[in-house]
């Protein structure tokens, strides 16, 4: 579950909403047992649909113009935030809700500072942003889900 912890926040670093729009899932799905704990919202009937929403607003809006940067404060913040609670609920599976939530927090740091570091370094090698953008779309999408149904 550590391991899954730390993924899981390395995809919070790559897109912010699309992490625990999968957990959410994971969990109202019964994936990921959270009944009875402090996160057990996170299986309630809307929350999924309420956090894809905002997954989905996040893919578009990472795609204008003047979206800031991943890493600054409150867009990197957001991220830790994110891998946080992602990561804690992995924990909580697998008996340390505070152990997930350090292995989350790492992986959304690493994630947010080796997905911009690779984004800036594909686009210019491609010379354009939005194939690199959609194709760390797509690789956050399939992470997330694969993390999700590894329990």
């Amino acid at each position: 579950m550590l391991v899954l912890a730390f993924l899981i926040g390395c995809v919070a670093g790559l897109r912010t909403m699309t992490a625990p729009a999968a957990v959410s899932w994971a969990a109202h799905l019964g994936w990921l047992p959270l009944d009875g704990t402090g996160l057990a919202f996170l299986g309630a009937s809307v929350t999924p649909w309420l956090l894809t929403a905002a997954a989905l607003a996040e893919l578009v809006a990472d795609q204008l113009p003047k979206t800031p940067s991943r890493k600054v404060p409150m867009q990197f913040g957001a991220r830790i935030v994110s891998g946080a609670v992602c990561g804690a609920a992995f924990g909580i599976v697998g008996g340390s809700a505070i152990v997930g939530l350090i292995a989350g927090v790492a992986g959304a740091v690493a994630g947010t500072m080796v997905g911009a570091e690779l984004r800036s370094r594909l686009a210019r090698a491609v010379g354009r942003d939005l194939p690199i953008a959609l194709l760390e779309d797509a690789v956050a999408i399939g992470a997330a889900a694969w993390i999700v149904t590894s329990v």
